[in-house]
């Protein structure tokens, strides 16, 4: 009488693509895959919250205000934005004296490897001036408030960041400033 084996099943040992060893699908082996899984996922998860709070850029940005016994001015902008994307910057300045010649000036090293597409409403005057661009958007009288929309994208060749100032001037006499830096990431 020929030999036979109870429970035990006939099928043939499953096949796995070259490279690959049956020690690779048991999940009992030792080989530390297991950690590395949950490194990768945490590092991933990292990546993601820091993203979701805008360390890389994107979010609301949180508007910059300095008030002078003349006027308040105040920049909204990204100071962290990515090469190639197009940004906005809004400007706000109210008049707290009467203002003869409200003149928006920016820096000129603030808008390096940038191209400014518009500029809403647009200034009676453009010229620059003493290393910027500055806008002439005439009078404010005590209490006015002038909104000045910026549509602009990073140049390819802008990278790191770029730093210079917004200020309001009354004709040539300065009112108030905000220094600004702004990181470009790749």
């Amino acid at each position: 009488m020929p030999f036979v084996t109870v429970g035990m099943s006939d099928a043939p040992a499953p096949s796995y693509p070259d490279g690959i060893v049956p020690a690779h699908a048991d999940p009992t082996t030792g080989t530390g895959r297991g950690r590395r899984r949950w490194l990768a996922l945490i590092l991933l998860s990292a990546l993601m919250i820091a993203a979701l709070l805008g360390v890389f850029g994107g979010g609301k940005a949180r508007p910059l205000t300095t008030t002078t016994h003349a006027a308040t001015l105040e920049v909204r902008t990204p100071r962290v934005v990515r090469n190639g994307v197009f940004f906005e910057t809004l400007v706000r300045v109210t008049a707290r004296a009467p203002i003869e010649k409200a003149v928006i000036a920016v820096d000129a090293t603030l808008w390096r490897d940038m191209t400014i597409n518009t500029m809403i409403p647009a200034p009676s005057e453009e010229s620059v001036k003493d290393g910027g661009f500055r806008f002439d958007y005439g009078p404010l009288k005590p209490g006015e408030t002038l909104d000045i929309k910026i549509d602009g994208q990073i140049n390819p060749p802008l990278f790191a960041g770029t730093e210079g100032k917004i200020a309001v001037l009354d004709g040539e006499r300065p009112l108030a400033a905000i220094p600004l830096h702004i990181t470009v990431l790749p």
